[in-house]
């Protein structure tokens, strides 16, 4: 394990279903991940987690790779996305994977940051926000769990397909995160470094918030011809690319 350096993924979307990427995923845990510090994964690893009883069950070839990861050493983060917002205690407990707050601040290597999968910030979606607030109300999701499994596929199925079916009325600025958002995460948090991912428009941006200088980075979600970690250590921010095969 090498400890001067950490990863950070998030919007793999990987799917209950054989798949080039869940392949990636393996390839990504059993090799670049072992040789670093920390790994984060910020929100929708999963295309669906319905919850505990079901994904660990859909997923369990990644539940295995996730444990094998932490008993090696390397310390695994995980954020709620909005496809995976169901991940539970049990998640955790079999992987050793400790679930974070959203936002959450962490201090890499000196310099404080801020985490998040980055929904949160597009505030102009008023739709989904509202939609987002409900999705995680805990007697909400008490209730949802408490269905049969059947009738939560079928809710979730039907959750995408709204999704899908509203994001063609919707311009691509509401659904990127909100400057005034971001500017009043930056001065509430009193970080100049954040990393989320969501928008599945990577790039990295550059601010002066209150005076101060201030760096977001976005991560990639993973396409067959996108695959890429950023990485973090003492010496600075870069974009890690991944090879498929």
């Amino acid at each position: 394990m090498n400890s001067s350096r950490t990863l950070f993924i998030s919007d793999l979307h990987l799917p209950t279903g054989a798949s080039p990427l869940r392949t990636v995923f393996r390839q990504f845990i059993e090799g670049p991940a072992r040789n670093c510090e920390a790994l984060y994964i910020l929100g929708d690893l999963f295309e669906v987690w319905i919850g505990d009883d079901v994904g660990l069950k859909d997923y369990a070839a990644e539940i295995g790779l996730l444990a094998g990861l932490t008993q090696s050493g390397v310390k695994v983060y995980f954020q709620h996305g909005n496809r995976d917002f169901m991940v539970g205690g049990d998640f955790s407990l079999l992987t050793g994977v400790e679930i974070l707050d959203d936002p959450t601040v962490v201090n890499l290597y000196g310099t404080p940051t801020l985490l998040s999968h980055g929904d949160i910030l597009c505030t102009d979606d008023v739709a989904y926000q509202r939609w987002r607030r409900f999705a995680h109300n805990r007697f909400a999701r008490r209730v949802f769990l408490c269905l049969p499994q059947r009738w939560r596929e079928k809710a979730a199925g039907g959750i995408r397909d709204q999704s899908a079916s509203q994001k063609r009325y919707k311009t691509k600025e509401i659904m990127d995160v909100n400057t005034t958002a971001v500017e009043a995460a930056f001065l509430l948090s009193k970080t100049t470094r954040m990393i989320h991912g969501h928008t599945h428009r990577p790039a990295d941006h550059e601010t002066i918030v209150d005076g101060r200088h201030c760096d977001r980075l976005v991560l990639a979600d993973w396409r067959p011809d996108q695959l890429e970690a950023i990485e973090v250590s003492a010496r600075g921010c870069r974009r890690v690319p991944l090879a498929a095969g």
